[in-house]
């Protein structure tokens, strides 16, 4: 795979490292608007080329896959122009700003035969993989929390108004398509697609600083709690009438899980991850090794689940009364 980079902010500098410990993947170019921090970029990490266009990055003929990396409404002009190019796309959580977009690129992909994916760690990480083999231990499902509370340094800056993407209307931010995305994404990945959806959001200027997203499956009920306006342990559990699940964790760690007796028997303590391997390690060796092998099975089954997480965000965001400007149909 040579890969074009389209992108300079923080995860981007978090996948580098990563991406030098797989095989078969060459970062070939980056592109970004801020040449300095493209020169540091591609010093540090011998990247051959680097453009502060996205249009020269697509232009190269070297480059068979390009990762989206830009902030999240920029997700689905890039993939739409990347698809113009005739190259397979690996882009960033959130996949576009709503289920309308998302829906739209993946025709779009399949009709000019390009592969497609979503960079969504905790799909690949080997306990989240585990996990979900285990739910059928515990008994009947009655209720699952997950939360994701996480301070952000920006909120400082958000309280005096200087207003960063991640809080910006404009730039398809808030705390549901941030962190609780991961915790949606996790129960639809687990028990499909939910009978309700509803999110209760704290709002300021517009936006959702935190959040609490209640999926109903009829016989049990999702509790996703996400927050940056404050901050609290990161204690995930899957209650059944015979034992729960707790994830001490992140669901986009996941760097370990027990499962611990309703009548207090026994709890048991597992970790199926390789010993210091970065949460992004995992989703770049299967991404890499699905489009080399032209594995469309495995995209396609992917994809739907990217679609079923953008339908249930929307509804949530919707049901909040939080709309984006990306929301607007033509």
């Amino acid at each position: 795979m040579k890969l074009g980079i389209l992108g300079s902010g923080k995860i981007v500098k978090e996948v580098l490292p990563v991406l030098d410990q797989i095989e078969n993947i060459d970062v070939y170019a980056i592109a970004a608007r801020n040449e300095e921090k493209l020169q540091k970029l591609a010093k540090d990490f011998s990247i051959k080329n680097y453009y502060t266009s996205i249009e020269s990055l697509l232009e190269n003929p070297e480059i068979d896959t390009v990762y989206i990396a830009l902030p999240n409404n920029l997700h689905f002009e890039a993939m739409d122009k990347t698809i113009d190019y005739k190259k397979n796309i690996i882009c960033e959580k959130p996949f576009t700003s709503n289920a309308y977009e998302t829906e739209k690129i993946i025709k779009k992909a399949k009709a000019n035969d390009l592969m497609i994916v979503e960079a969504m760690s905790h799909r690949f990480i080997p306990n989240s993989i585990e996990i979900k083999k285990l739910i059928g231990e515990l008994g009947d499902i009655k209720i699952v929390s997950l939360n994701y509370s996480q301070y952000s340094s920006r909120y400082d800056k958000f309280k005096e108004g200087i207003i960063e993407p991640v809080f910006s209307l404009e730039n398809s931010g808030g705390a549901l398509i941030d962190l609780n995305l991961y915790n949606v994404a996790f129960a639809v990945d687990a028990f499909g697609l939910p009978k309700d959806v509803r999110y209760f959001a704290n709002i300021e200027n517009d936006i959702d600083t935190s959040g609490v997203v209640i999926l109903d499956y009829g016989d049990f009920k999702v509790s996703s709690i996400g927050s940056k306006d404050s901050a609290a342990p990161l204690v995930n559990t899957i209650q059944g009438t015979d034992a729960t699940i707790e994830i001490p964790d992140a669901l986009n760690s996941f760097r370990e899980f027990n499962i611990s007796k309703t009548n207090g028997s026994s709890k048991e303590y597992f970790n199926y991850n390789l010993e210091n391997k970065s949460r992004l390690y995992y989703e770049f060796v299967e991404i890499e090794r699905m489009l080399r092998n032209n594995d469309r099975k495995k995209i396609e089954d992917l994809l739907n689940l990217t679609q079923n997480y953008m339908e249930v965000l929307t509804r949530a965001r919707f049901d909040a009364n939080i709309f984006y400007p990306a929301d607007k149909v033509d």
